[in-house]
């Protein structure tokens, strides 16, 4: 599944969980910013989310996403009841990284007690959202993630591995 350019997926297929539009448009700009192609399916509530990847009701021919950002204050279902919905199924496969509005919230929400890979501070921004994929690039099946130099980049830098 790699197109060859530095050992990037073709294209990663994500499932944007967030109800504020807002924050879906940060995370939309925040993920333009980022090598990586991919295609971006948004849904605004939990149960919308769970349905989306069961493939039931109006998402029945939805894609399997290889990733799922998560907000956690979503309305009809939060964010920890589709996290904790999805533990023990195949779809606990799927890295599952959770948005939220502080550095130390993952503490108050308990993620550690959660089938969560990860969580990133809101707004997203391009720079920590590549940086988290890459902590998760061995759920690609071993495929490196890997920025090209951009013409900001920093000349001394290497890209991570």
């Amino acid at each position: 599944m790699s197109d060859g350019a530095g050992g990037l997926p073709a294209s990663l297929e994500i499932l944007l969980v967030e109800d504020n539009p807002g924050d879906v448009r940060l995370t939309k700009e925040a993920l333009r910013m980022t090598p990586i192609d991919h295609t971006l399916h948004v849904v605004n509530d939990g149960s919308d989310a769970l349905d989306f990847l069961h493939r039931r009701a109006e998402f029945v021919d939805a894609p399997r996403p290889d990733l799922v950002l998560l907000d956690f204050k979503l309305p009809r279902l939060n964010g920890d009841e589709v996290a904790t919905e999805i533990e023990g199924t195949e779809l606990e496969a799927i890295p599952l990284v959770v948005l939220t509005g502080h550095p130390a919230q993952d503490r108050v929400l308990g993620l550690d007690e959660l089938p969560v890979d990860d969580a990133l501070t809101k707004p997203v921004d391009a720079d920590g959202l590549l940086e988290t994929l890459r902590s998760l690039e061995t759920s690609w099946s071993g495929i490196e993630l890997e920025a090209e130099p951009g013409p900001e980049a920093d000349s001394g830098s290497e890209p991570a591995s």
